[in-house]
């Protein structure tokens, strides 16, 4: 059986991409960059271990529009990040921290996007989550405009978010193991407030939420901004998520639904019953959504500092 620390890409998924994506890119020109990164990643995690959250989430909105391209870092008043649904992504510090270490020891080599990959990947490792490898070689994008951010939202149906995925090359069970990442999750209070008090304008909660998880989430909520998506280990990458959905335990209307909807229930129970199979899925996934539409080769650039172009 495959081990995760040796699973690489399936080159027939993306293959152009994959062809110029390799384990190991930076051997030769910056062989101290993945452990610069890990080591910075590590020592963040110890002050802060939601930064696995934090990362992920920057993963996934970069990835998303535009491809794995760090348009998502650049500053501006009508770049990606100044569009809404970014305003919760954090962590840009601990990006430009990486960045000033890799630029001093290998200067325009390592692009801000194999930062964010490789970040997120060791964050997830050091919240209990797989180790794995994961092929770098991806160039920083040079166009960033807010008007392209069209990210699902926390109401849309289980069809739409799979389309969301399958239209990137994913499929079903990418798209499930992905929305597990909620497993490390926080959640703006505003974003599931209609399901603890006036659910579709009913005057009471959403019914398919379990009482004792409304009641807990107005407690949070009347002290806090935020909650766990995984009210059972918030802070730990595990399969939780997929329990908790079970129990009618979702926080977000899309996560409940995974866990009742035709097209993902199936997928649900099986990674509810099994954590290791759930990491592996999640590998795969991680993996195919980083080479999303990636620039490579002479695309693009090495930007010296991720918040701007060169």
């Amino acid at each position: 059986m495959m081990k995760l620390s040796s699973l690489v890409v399936f080159f027939f998924i993306f293959p152009i991409a994959f062809a110029q994506l390799r384990v190991g890119f930076y051997s030769q020109t910056c062989p101290q960059a993945e452990t610069i990164v890990r080591n910075l990643v590590r020592q963040r995690f110890a002050a802060d271990p939601t930064v696995t959250a934090a990362l992920l989430r920057m993963h996934f909105h970069d990835c998303f529009v535009n491809g794995c391209d760090a348009s998502l870092l650049i500053d501006g008043t009508s770049s990606e990040k100044a569009a809404g649904p970014n305003g919760s992504v954090r962590e840009f510090g601990l990006i430009d921290q990486i960045k000033t270490q890799l630029e001093a020891a290998c200067p325009s080599r390592v692009s801000c996007a194999d930062i964010v990959t490789l970040a997120t990947r060791d964050s997830v490792s050091l919240a209990g989550g797989p180790s794995y490898s994961i092929a770098t070689g991806r160039r920083d994008g040079l166009v960033s405009n807010m008007a392209n951010v069209n990210l699902p939202g926390p109401t849309i149906s289980v069809s739409g978010a799979v389309s969301f995925f399958t239209n990137k090359g994913l499929n079903v069970f990418d798209a499930v193991a992905l929305l597990g990442a909620h497993t490390v999750g926080q959640g703006n209070c505003g974003l599931f407030n209609d399901r603890i008090t006036n659910f579709q304008g009913t005057g009471r909660p959403d019914p398919s939420m379990d009482p004792a998880l409304v009641s807990s989430l107005r407690n949070t909520c009347a002290n806090s901004a935020s909650a766990a998506l995984d009210q059972s280990t918030p802070l730990r990458f595990d399969n939780q998520f997929f329990k908790q959905i079970r129990k009618r335990r979702g926080v977000l209307q899309v996560d409940q639904r995974l866990a009742s909807d035709r097209q993902t229930r199936g997928i649900v129970a099986r990674y509810a019953n099994n954590n290791a199979y759930f990491k592996r899925q999640f590998v795969r996934a991680m993996v195919k959504m980083g080479a999303v539409d990636v620039l490579t080769g002479r695309a693009g650039q090495i930007r010296r500092n991720c918040r701007r172009l060169n």
